[in-house]
């Protein structure tokens, strides 16, 4: 991995972080109580949460299947990356195509740490980790011109970053401006929490992450799909993200016929 930011600011673990609570519903190690006590929290009102969060992360890993192998991308911006959980994103490209390219952002230190021991490319590839945020759009994509070709396709990831940013940060603005940004024959990819299909049970993971400190917003499917406007959107569009290409999964454990709470989908830009 090649190294394009200094060692920076220290861990705060006076309050639970979103990849850090994300990292604990994967059943990792590193996270501190504070986050596994909001996610002990959460899973006492909702024990689907660590299944959810499984389920999303298996999208992220067939939708990068699906990039590599017939979408034919062979670089990645993946923003809101978390704390590395194999197989990472960059594991399942290079493993169809050894030298894709793959730049990870995540704005907390703990990743970063994780990231320089964790992230290692293939000889061919390049893999590379921006600290920022995803707020800072002209800031990542700066640093991101160094690792990847912006003259060639990229696969912008936003995997279940968007309903942490609340509308007073304009996330579509945030959206257009990284899009706008990628060359024609790139794709964006999304997942988001929404409440379309259990209310009071999202309601309520939205006022335990706000009592801890942290902003959940989740959005309808319209919304979702402002998202993907000007694009060109690949089947099956902005579903429930269990039904996005299923058959593409690997090694992933169906937890009867309840609906995870997030779309997801992907759009080619034209």
């Amino acid at each position: 991995m090649a190294g394009s930011e200094p060692p920076v600011p220290r861990i705060d673990t006076s309050k639970p972080h979103p990849a850090r609570v994300y990292d604990w519903f994967l059943g990792g190690k590193d996270n501190y109580p504070v986050d596994e006590a909001l996610g002990r929290h959460i899973m006492s009102i909702d024990n689907r949460a660590k299944h959810v969060a499984r389920t999303n992360r298996w999208f992220m890993q067939r939708v990068t299947r699906w990039m590599a192998g017939q979408a034919g991308v062979r670089q990645y911006l993946d923003i809101g990356t978390g704390i590395p959980t194999e197989p990472n994103l960059h594991q399942i490209a290079q493993g169809v195509a050894p030298a894709s390219r793959v730049v990870y952002t995540d704005n907390d230190p703990i990743v970063l740490k994780h990231a320089e021991a964790l992230l290692r490319s293939t000889p061919e590839g390049v893999t590379d980790y921006i600290q920022a945020d995803v707020r800072e759009p002209g800031r990542i994509l700066e640093q991101a011109r160094k690792v990847l070709d912006f003259e060639q396709p990229i696969a912008l990831s936003l995997v279940a970053l968007l309903h942490f940013v609340g509308d007073e940060h304009r996330p579509y603005e945030l959206v257009r401006q990284l899009v706008d940004a990628l060359p024609s024959g790139s794709y964006l990819v999304l997942s988001q929490l929404t409440a379309d299909f259990d209310p009071l049970a999202v309601q309520r993971g939205v006022d335990m992450y706000a009592a801890g400190g942290v902003t959940l917003v989740p959005r309808s499917l319209a919304e979702v799909g402002r998202f993907f406007e000007g694009l060109e959107p690949t089947e099956p569009g902005v579903v429930q993200l269990t039904r996005w290409h299923p058959e593409l999964g690997v090694d992933e454990v169906s937890e009867g016929n309840e609906a995870a709470s997030l779309y997801a989908g992907v759009a080619r830009k034209p």
